[in-house]
């Protein structure tokens, strides 16, 4: 991949102003800074940003980009953890604000068509009045796109009950590298017509395509749910509690953990009625309203059985809400704990059989003590998903070393208990330096050869997994802390 410089900077600029307009385009500083970073603790400028509106404005964007060899970065909400939406060799960021129509809601065969800038919690509330959702629930969902929300295969608390986002798109349009437009899968429930091929660009995180239209298949609205909240003095407690609700054999609609550090941040910044615990579980169960209350109940006596020492449990819609909002508020309050540190996602959401979570809490607070790191843990329990944010002083190089070997040892044992690096948010650059603990190099090498099938000049999202990343593109952050390279 080539560097851009000035003069073919300018001339590029041209080019896409012809496609998308002035007004749909900018490389004036001030903007291109605010887009040179999402969520992640990564920090890359790139050289212009353009807002496409239709799939043919898109396609020959990327058409001019792959001529051209210049990267092309397609960018939702930014509100990736691992770093996707950051342009590690600059380029193109393609914002895709504007393509945000729904544009076919169809409750007879239970999908909707939408484009991919269409924010999560506005389609369900278009969907909700006819009785009718899209369930994976992401925390970010009043802001994140859907676009993002399947480049990542993202879910959330209801996952553990209605599977995370690649379990609903039943097809795609995309954008190839090439600039051509492909249409995969279709608006059928039901599909063995070949290679799974919509499937493969779920997940993907944008270095294999442009995602331009979104199938997704919908399902009823729950007629009844009732969440009930459960402390525990212990968070090896509520890890084993989870996992007995697991094996009882209720599937619950949402099962949720906050640890002491989280409890204390989101107590401090928006919920002060939130007990003094060690671990808060959040259990919810949905459907018809006998079944849902004799799940809860159970999920309640478990509870207790394993420590509880206090449980509230409602079915009122404003008091399941407010439980729900604390919850969803761990993520941007938790740099509130302490006034010296910041939460950082460099461990972020790790994956494991739900029988594993105890022991993979046990890592977790060993690897915290041994490295002398706070480690704030939450996240979607119930299907094994542990979030995790280092809280440390950013300024200090040192804690930056610390916290990297912590999280170093805390992927290694969840890849020995049978765990996965990612539960929903993806590898990006955050993840890759560990990437080597759950792949070997036939796995590795087999993603590359798709990657490079489909994008042989590298155009795509470039520098990101399973690329082989430049040693010191790995951890250029917004802060002095600076990483060894992988493969």
């Amino acid at each position: 991949m080539r560097a851009i410089s000035p003069i073919s900077r300018d001339s590029l600029y041209r080019a896409l102003a012809e496609v998308v307009g002035e007004e749909d385009i900018t490389a004036d500083p001030i903007q291109l800074y605010s887009y040179s970073f999402d969520a992640s603790a990564h920090h890359f400028v790139p050289d212009v940003v353009v807002r496409p509106e239709s799939t043919e404005e898109v396609s020959r964007i990327v058409k001019l980009a792959n001529e051209l060899e210049v990267p092309v970065v397609p960018r939702g909400a930014a509100t990736s953890l691992a770093g996707q939406a950051t342009p590690i060799l600059g380029g193109i960021v393609l914002d895709m604000v504007k393509m945000s129509r729904i544009k076919e809601v169809n409750l007879e065969d239970r999908y909707v068509v939408v484009e991919p800038g269409v924010v999560y919690d506005d389609l369900n509330a278009v969907l909700e009045p006819k009785g009718f959702v899209f369930p994976p629930a992401p925390a970010s969902s009043r802001v994140c796109t859907l676009g993002g929300a399947v480049a990542t295969n993202a879910s959330g608390a209801r996952a553990v009950k209605y599977g995370a986002v690649r379990d609903f798109v039943l097809g795609l349009e995309v954008v190839l590298p090439s600039g051509e437009i492909a249409r995969f899968g279709g608006k059928c429930i039901k599909d063995s017509s070949g290679y799974q091929v919509a499937r493969l660009f779920v997940g993907s995180e944008g270095t294999l395509g442009v995602i331009t239209e979104i199938t997704l298949r919908i399902v009823p609205k729950p007629k009844y749910a009732v969440t009930c909240a459960a402390a525990f003095a212990s968070l090896e407690d509520a890890g084993k509690a989870v996992a007995a609700i697991m094996a009882s054999g209720i599937t619950p609609a949402a099962l949720d953990l906050m640890d002491r550090y989280t409890l204390a941040a989101v107590r401090k910044a928006v919920a002060p009625e939130l007990p003094e615990a060690d671990a808060l579980l959040i259990m919810e169960a949905d459907g018809e309203p006998e079944i849902a209350k004799r799940e809860i109940e159970e999920m309640a006596r478990i509870a207790r059985e394993h420590g509880a020492i206090s449980l509230e449990c409602s079915d009122d819609p404003k008091e399941r809400e407010r439980l729900w909002k604390a919850r969803k508020s761990v993520l941007p309050v938790l740099s509130r704990y302490s006034e010296t540190t910041v939460s950082v996602p460099l461990i972020d959401d790790l994956s494991v059989p739900p029988s594993k979570v105890p022991a993979t809490i046990r890592a977790i607070e060993e690897a915290s003590a041994k490295y002398g790191v706070d480690i704030g843990t939450y996240g979607h329990i119930g299907d094994g998903n542990l979030h995790c944010k280092v809280l440390i002083d950013v300024e200090d190089p040192d804690q930056w070393n610390r916290a990297f070997m912590a999280a170093y040892e805390i992927y290694r044992a969840v890849v020995k208990l049978g765990g996965l690096l990612s539960g929903e948010h993806g590898v990006g650059i955050s993840k890759a330096p560990f990437a080597l603990l759950q792949y070997g190099k036939p796995e590795i090498e087999a993603m590359r050869a798709l990657k490079e099938a489909l994008d042989p000049v590298g155009i795509m999202n470039p520098g990101k997994f399973p690329e082989r990343i430049p040693k010191h593109f790995v951890f250029r952050l917004r802060y002095p802390y600076r990483g060894e390279g992988w493969v």
